[in-house]
Formats: structure tokens, C-alpha cells, sequence
């Protein structure tokens, strides 16, 4: 192995086959190294407040809700990836092939459900907004629980198909001493490209498309009958505009989803096999990794609900005897 000059190994005393750490511009570098560091600590306590605020409090215990503590789960996970590649691996993985292969393979598992839990997000406002009335027998508290664990269960199913070569024999693919990551060949990354980005991109977008069509409809019903609806029919019309209000800002979610995950996955369209590594990160990567800090940010705009409870939360007041029962809707 040449080694250039100026250049540090990962491993001296592997002269030749320890990897070279990447060199930076000192400032690019600290830059770089601050802002990543930043928002993947945002990142963490963001989702946190999102999962605790969701599993505390009685109030916030619906179907929707259910399905956004999923998603600020793997959410929470995604931060910790970030800040545990941002802190401990420096350019070179040290801590082996094994544990290089989990890393990794954790990393898919969560992602994966992330695209999957959007799914569940689109098809649970199509059903709120174009068939409200059987909603509530349609979308309970229990059968969104189930799909919450079906879509982690296949998830981890569908990454072990996927990742089966990496997984029999760890470092297969590894340059050098130091390295870490997975080749996905080819027939397996189109079936991912259509399984986790195209197939759910296209249920995504033609859900919300009708949900727009039919939220745009009743609202212009609603305009055209708000001087004669009677006190009984303005607390429906108050349901409606609840329900249209959420839909609107999971849309923002979703819009800012699919704008963060696009990046990530053309790039597996630009040859025959996908490297995805932990010590080279493309900048597609983390653009995709930063959709998790964005989502808790959203629901901060969007939900008041939020805001109360990580009041709550940062004064200690979960603490109190039935602070589970408090209002905060």
C-alpha cells in the first residue's frame, strides 16, 4: 500500500493494509464536524421530547399519534447513529468487522421503518379524511399498534434478505484494516429501489393527492353552508377542520420527507453496485438523516400539543401524581 506523505493510518502498525484516515481543510473540518455534531444532538432530544410526550400523556394516546411515536423512534435512533459515527469514528472504523456488519444493519432497519411508518401516515389521514365516518372502527389504537410491529418486523426481515451475504461473512467487502461498509449488487438494489422509494413514494403520493382533492372539497362545502349550520353541525365542521389541519401538517411532513430521501436513493442508480459505508459518508446520506431532526421541528409549528408538553416535560411536572391525565390538547 503507498502511502502518501503527510497522510495518517488508521491502524500504524498495519503499515500495509490499514486504511487512510480522509484529510480535511483544519476549518472545513471543524465546521463540518460542529454542525454535523449539532443536529444530530438536536436530533436526540428532539424525538425524545416527541416519545416522551406521546407515551405520557392519556390525551395523546391515538391512532395517529401511535403512529408518529413510531416514527420519532426510529428518528431518535437515527441521531444517535449520527452522533456516535460523528464522535467515534474519525474517518476509520475501530471496532471491527462484526461490529461494523450490526452498525450497519441496524442503521437499514431503521430507515426502512421510517419509510414504512410514511406509508402507514398516508394511508391513516387517506382513511380520516375520505371515509370519516368509519374511521374510528377502521384506525384503532390497536390495530395501528400491530402495524407499528409488522413494520418493524419486516423491516428487520427485509434487511436480512438484503444484507445475507454481508451478514454470513463481515469484511467481505472491506478495502483495508479500518474500513466499513456493505455492497448491495445490483438485482437486490433495484428491488430495494422499488421496495423502500419507489412503491412507497407512489402509495404516498397518489393518497395525499386524493386526500388534497377531497380536504379541497369539503372545504369549499363548508364555506358555502357556514351561515346556516346549527350548533350541533359546528361542532362536526370543527371535527373536519381538525382532521384537515393534520393532514396538512403530516403532509409537511411527508413533502419533507420524500425531498430528503430522493438524494439518497438515485445515487443507486448511478451503477451496477450500491457502497454504502459508515467512514465515507456521501452528503445525499446525511441529507437523509436530517429529515430526522426536521419532523419534531415541524410538529412544534404545527402542534400546540407539542409545545405544552415539552413545557411540561423541561419543568419536571410528569413527575407529579396524574400529571398523565394533564390537558393538553
Amino acid at each position: 500500500m503507498e502511502l502518501l506523505e503527510g497522510s495518517e493510518l488508521c491502524f500504524p502498525q498495519l503499515l500495509n493494509t490499514s486504511c487512510r484516515k480522509p484529510k480535511h481543510p483544519l476549518t472545513e473540518a471543524a465546521l463540518i464536524f460542529s454542525l454535523l455534531s449539532f443536529i444530530s444532538l438536536l436530533t436526540v432530544i428532539l424525538n425524545l421530547l416527541v416519545i416522551i410526550s406521546i407515551s405520557h400523556f392519556k390525551q395523546l394516546h391515538s391512532p395517529t399519534n401511535l403512529l408518529l411515536l413510531s416514527l420519532a423512534v426510529s428518528d431518535f435512533f437515527v441521531g444517535l447513529f449520527m452522533f456516535f459515527e460523528m464522535f467515534l469514528t474519525d474517518g476509520c472504523w475501530l471496532f471491527g468487522d462484526i461490529m461494523c456488519i450490526l452498525h450497519l444493519y441496524l442503521s437499514y432497519i431503521i430507515t426502512s421503518s421510517s419509510v414504512g411508518t410514511m406509508v402507514l401516515i398516508s394511508v391513516d389521514r387517506y382513511v380520516a379524511i375520505c371515509d370519516p365516518l368509519h374511521y374510528p372502527t377502521i384506525v384503532t389504537v390497536k390495530g395501528v399498534t400491530v402495524c407499528n410491529c409488522l413494520c418493524w418486523f419486516c423491516s428487520v426481515l427485509y434487511n436480512s434478505l438484503i444484507m445475507k451475504d454481508s451478514l454470513k461473512q463481515p469484511g467481505r467487502y472491506h478495502s483495508c484494516t479500518g474500513d466499513c461498509v456493505v455492497v448491495i449488487h445490483y438485482i437486490a438494489g433495484v428491488a430495494d429501489l422499488v421496495l423502500t422509494f419507489l412503491g412507497p413514494v407512489t402509495v404516498i403520493v397518489v393518497l395525499y393527492m386524493r386526500v388534497f382533492v377531497v380536504a379541497v372539497s369539503q372545504a369549499r362545502a363548508m364555506r358555502s353552508h357556514v351561515a346556516a349550520v346549527t350548533h350541533k353541525k359546528s361542532v362536526k365542521v370543527t371535527a373536519k377542520k381538525s382532521e384537515m389541519k393534520a393532514a396538512r401538517t403530516l403532509g409537511i411532513v411527508i413533502i419533507v420527507f420524500l425531498i430528503c430521501l430522493c438524494p439518497f436513493y438515485c445515487t443507486a442508480l448511478a451503477g451496477q453496485d450500491s457502497l454504502f459505508g459508515v467512514t465515507s459518508f456521501p452528503i445525499e446520506t446525511w441529507l437523509f438523516f436530517f429529515n430526522s431532526c426536521l419532523n419534531p421541528v415541524i410538529y412544534a409549528f404545527c402542534y400546540p400539543w407539542f409545545l405544552k408538553s415539552v413545557k411540561l416535560i423541561v419543568t419536571l411536572r410528569i413527575f407529579k401524581p396524574d400529571s398523565c391525565d394533564a390537558n393538553i390538547l
